[in-house]
């Protein structure tokens, strides 16, 4: 132990260091790697926990899922769990390649290093690798957004990004889903419009889109259960009128008649504010809160059809949908066009059992609901990850607008015009552009062998199909041979693949510059004295 450092720590120099810092990073590397590509597996999340809360497993092959769920103390192994989460809020897709690509640049590092090569010229050469690759990409990518070829785009890169889930069999069914509630967005990016109800019974093939919006709660008895045209109002605000709302108030009374008499004035302090709310003249009323009988009475008799208990995520998706404010005050009902939402028609529906609220028409016209129906639970939150991926990846190519060419394809041709730069560089920086290349082209080959065939082969020629021109070869994994990518539709969204290459050569770069571990000391309770 060093002499400066508090009693219960101590440090990891040099080799040491480096070495526990790229076992950290092998070993997450290794663990979800099967999960890649369309052929990959699936892993099974067992928690500890003995509670019941905590006895549900998860069946995913999701990397930021499986990630997410890791408790691990390495701490290179958390930066990959880190940039795997960041790959996912930034682009939803690619969690998987983001961890695999870098533990691979680690591991060609390693023998760079066995080889006495400074890790400072190893990241020299991979940032000048890194240029080449992200610029061979961007060449490769093709823009349709102008023509009717976007929307054939967009359904095979929804196609794509669902090959490699649960939903591979459904494929076709949920890119439609898919691809058409993103269209509905009218290219806004905000996916909270999209809502994904999971209902058990049926299957996967039963899921469907149903445009509006749908609330997952009941109306109140003695409402009306339909309306057209209406008009409606968003409210978070307290509805229940037997209750002294001053804080700390103390009544002291002599007879039970007092205590009816506050109980009165309560009741006729929730009338008038049933009446200021009337003044808007809404035809629904939703409230976050508990609403009395008292106050849903007075709705009712007005024609008013009430809903209350709106959870707070279900009630910003509807003001969304509806161009409607959520109220908690009601002085203004000079202002209710501006505050009010709108729908063409509001109806109790039934989905497998339950009775769900639907709001069709609504003002913005851009929600949608996806219904997804299943066997069970497991199998329905997987449907839901799978989907979300898909969702976010439109969402970014609808953005970006630029795609390329899956199955390998891009890996490949970056790999090949980064062998090129390093027959340009002379010095040890080659050998670091050389293994680039080579973590590259481990991406495809991880890819054919979770398929089972034989990926050095397969590699090997999709590498001299490309140097030779056919910029359209990939690889075929329902047949185990090189296809054309064009004609399969196999399609990637450009910006999911350009964050990946980044992320993952910016975290292999900083984990390779470690050369010191500190273990901080463990904080010391204090001893308590004990206490007659």
């Amino acid at each position: 132990m060093q002499p400066y450092l508090k009693p219960g720590s101590y440090e990891q120099k040099g080799e040491e260091a480096r070495m526990n810092s790229l076992f950290g990073a092998y070993s997450i590397a290794d663990m979800i790697k099967s999960t890649l590509g369309p052929k990959g597996m699936d892993k099974i999340l067992k928690p500890v926990g003995a509670g019941p809360k905590d006895s549900k497993i998860i069946v995913t092959n999701d990397g930021a899922t499986i990630l997410s769920h890791v408790h691990c103390d390495n701490s290179t192994a958390k930066v990959l769990i880190d940039i795997s989460k960041t790959q996912d809020e930034e682009v939803g897709d690619g969690t998987t390649t983001v961890c695999v690509f870098a533990g691979e640049l680690l591991r060609e590092a390693e023998r760079l290093l066995a080889q006495r090569i400074h890790p400072q010229v190893i990241i020299d050469g991979w940032r000048l690798a890194r240029e080449v690759a992200l610029n061979t990409l961007r060449k490769g990518a093709r823009d349709n957004s102008g023509s009717a070829l976007f929307q054939e785009d967009l359904m095979n890169v929804a196609r794509t990004t669902i090959s490699s889930k649960l939903l591979t069999y459904e494929k076709e069914h949920f890119a439609k889903l898919a691809v058409d509630s993103v269209l509905r967005l009218q290219g806004q990016s905000n996916l909270e419009l999209i809502q994904i109800i999971k209902r058990l019974g049926a299957s996967l093939r039963d899921s469907y889109l149903d445009e509006g919006f749908i609330l997952e709660k009941q109306i109140s008895i003695g409402c009306p259960h339909r309306k057209e045209k209406a008009r409606i109002m968003l409210a978070n605000t307290p509805m229940d009128y037997d209750k002294i709302k001053i804080f700390g108030t103390r009544v002291k009374v002599d007879s039970m008649d007092k205590v009816a008499e506050i109980e009165v004035e309560e009741k006729e302090k929730m009338r008038k504010k049933v009446e200021r709310m009337l003044a808007y003249k809404p035809d629904i009323f939703i409230n976050r809160q508990l609403i009395y009988n008292y106050p849903e009475q007075l709705f009712a008799d007005a024609g008013v059809m009430v809903i209350e208990h709106a959870d707070f995520e279900g009630i910003e998706r509807l003001s969304k949908s509806l161009g409607a404010e959520i109220l908690s005050t009601f002085d203004a009902p000079q202002d209710a066009d501006k505050v009010l939402g709108f729908a063409e028609t509001v109806e109790e529906i039934m989905i497998g059992e339950d009775k769900v609220i639907k709001f069709s028409g609504c003002k913005l016209n851009q929600a949608s609901s996806i219904v997804l129906r299943g066997s069970s639970s497991h199998l329905l939150d997987e449907a839901e990850r799978s989907l979300h991926d898909a969702l976010c990846v439109l969402v970014k190519t609808i953005e970006n607008k630029k795609v390329i060419y899956g199955g390998g394809n891009a890996e490949v041709s970056m790999a090949n015009a980064v062998e090129e730069l390093a027959t340009r560089i002379c010095g040890k920086k080659s050998l670091a552009i050389e293994a680039y290349a080579k973590a590259l082209k481990r991406l495809p080959t991880i890819i054919a062998e979770n398929g089972g065939y034989d990926a050095t082969e397969l590699v090997t020629n999709l590498s001299f199909q490309i140097r030779n021109g056919n910029a359209n070869a990939g690889l075929n994994m329902n047949d185990g041979i090189i296809g054309d990518m064009k004609e399969m539709g196999i399609t990637e969204c450009l910006r999911v693949k350009e964050c990946a290459i980044t992320s993952a050569s910016e975290a292999a770069e900083m984990i390779l510059r470690v050369d010191k571990v500190v273990y901080c000391a463990p904080r010391q309770r204090e001893k308590q004295g004990l206490h007659n």
